[in-house]
């Protein structure tokens, strides 16, 4: 009972962070996760959420994508995957973690001193950002971050970046749960833990999407540098 409530609790934590900036769920999500179910479970557990919470969000806010931009990035994210599941043989996947961490640091550091990244006028910028992100999450699942900084140069709302990056995620978050149904990853206890854990999941995206429709653009960037920071220095652990 201790587990399921526990693992509840931190989907409820990791659903808030993701419905109200749009990402971030599974870096918050996952290292908790393996620590109190073990990566055999907490992987494939993860593999059911990350859907569910990007499906419902979308559900209400598919008007908002910028779809433009996101077909984009899902095309040159799947171009970039082979090369970073080469990369990962060359490159130890520590010294890549930590530096991105780094980076996601000194980013986040940049936008809270009031200072603003060029901005990108054109969609086509996608191809670029949304390759780097296969390269990245094809190496070392982290396929979120050059993403989130083109949303920022794109000058995306609050609603719109929530929006867009959830329809980004989707169709990657829907392939890896095939791919860990076909390994034979889903047990009885996933399906147990998931379901008990879904009334706070839809909670959260209620709540999430309160706060985010409610946020100033200048509170939402400085929150958004804030949790950039938290998610890097997260790397280092």
């Amino acid at each position: 009972m201790a587990e399921a409530l526990f693992t509840a609790l931190i989907f409820f934590g990791a659903t808030l962070i993701s419905s109200t900036f749009g990402f971030g769920s599974a870096l918050f999500a996952m290292p908790l996760l393996t620590l109190l179910l073990g990566i055999t479970t907490a992987t494939p557990l993860f593999g059911l959420v990350g859907p569910t919470i990007a499906s419902i969000i979308l559900l209400r806010n598919w008007r908002l994508v910028e779809v433009g931009s996101v077909w984009r990035l899902v095309l040159a994210t799947l171009a970039g995957i082979p090369v970073g599941i080469w990369l990962v043989t060359q490159v130890p996947s520590e010294i890549v973690t930590r530096l991105l961490g780094l980076f996601l640091i000194g980013f986040g550091l940049y936008r809270l001193g009031n200072l603003r990244l060029m901005k990108l006028d054109s969609a086509r910028w996608a191809a670029l950002f949304g390759f780097v992100a296969g390269v990245l999450g094809g190496a070392y699942n982290t396929n979120g971050p050059p993403v989130v900084i083109y949303g920022e140069m794109r000058r995306w709302s609050p609603s719109e970046f929530r929006a867009s990056l959830q329809s980004y995620f989707l169709p990657t978050g829907l392939g890896i749960l095939g791919s860990h149904a076909l390994a034979g990853l889903w047990t009885e206890r996933i399906f147990q833990l998931y379901g008990l854990s879904l009334p706070g999941i839809l909670g959260a995206i209620a709540i999430g999407g309160w706060i985010n429709h409610r946020l100033p653009i200048e509170r939402f960037q400085a929150l958004l540098s804030v949790l950039l920071m938290i998610l890097g220095a997260m790397l280092w652990l």
